[in-house]
């Protein structure tokens, strides 16, 4: 139960449309050729008998052609349990590749496979629980579309497991940007582990502010809507910064 709820803030990805960081559900978006995005941010995950804390949470993303993502996430866990000294460690790292394979232009659909591989963790931090043994293979597929003033990206993938837990997700995203600046979106995200618990659906608000050229502040808070009283969290939340660099790193970019 710890794992899952550690895994839950381990989404990486890339802006192009709604999807992403801070959020839990992906999008099909890429930095661009020779582009990286690059997500710094503490995330707390918190629920009944647990609180985990991501800080810091580095996710790393770079882009190889228009269409094709290079992506590294890795977390320093630290967990608190009532009546127990709190454990602190790296945990398991996600590297993965995204491949946008159906590109419309912006008022068109998109669509993407994103492929990642949760990595196995030391047995120190396995012993700890802010790590699971692994290894485990996730395939997620995102599509995209702009409808009216509404952006709206939707994810579903699956949890093939060496060991451990047999997990499937659905994720919805909708929103609008407001002038330039600010983005604001609203997300239900449903995961369920298959043959046990946790089952428990999340409700969570959140947006993103441009705060120069090429960094912005990204800001999400919510709560499971179902499944709370069977373990799911109490609350979730992410907070960070997103730093976009163009010629291969030399430079801001601008989005």
């Amino acid at each position: 139960m710890r794992i899952v709820l550690l895994a839950l803030l381990l989404s990486p990805c890339a802006a192009y449309a709604q999807g992403g960081p801070p959020f839990l559900t992906n999008d099909p978006g890429t930095p661009g050729d020779g582009h990286w995005e690059i997500n710094v941010a503490a995330a707390q995950t918190l629920a009944h008998g647990i609180d985990s804390y991501q800080v810091p949470q580095f996710d790393f993303n770079y882009g190889v052609g228009e269409r094709v993502q290079l992506t590294y996430e890795v977390p320093y866990v630290i967990d608190s349990m009532p009546g127990q000294p709190r454990h602190g460690g790296w945990s398991n790292a996600y590297p993965g590749l995204k491949w946008r394979f159906l590109d419309q232009g912006e008022d068109g659909w998109q669509a993407a496979t994103f492929p990642q591989l949760e990595t196995g963790a030391a047995v120190p931090a396995q012993q700890r629980g802010i790590a699971s043994a692994g290894p485990r293979f996730l395939l997620p597929f995102e599509a995209a579309r702009k409808i009216g003033p509404v952006d709206l990206d939707v994810e579903a993938g699956y949890y093939f497991p060496k060991q451990g837990l047999r997990e499937r997700f659905v994720g919805l995203v909708a929103g609008h940007s407001f002038g330039e600046r600010l983005e604001l979106d609203a997300e239900l995200y449903d995961d369920r582990a298959i043959g046990g618990a946790p089952r428990y659906t999340l409700l969570d608000l959140g947006g993103r502010y441009r705060l120069t050229r090429g960094l912005n502040a990204l800001f999400m808070a919510g709560r499971s809507v179902t499944g709370a009283a069977g373990g799911g969290p109490t609350f979730i939340g992410y907070f960070g910064v997103q730093i976009l660099l163009k010629d291969h790193g030399r430079s801001l970019a601008a989005e």
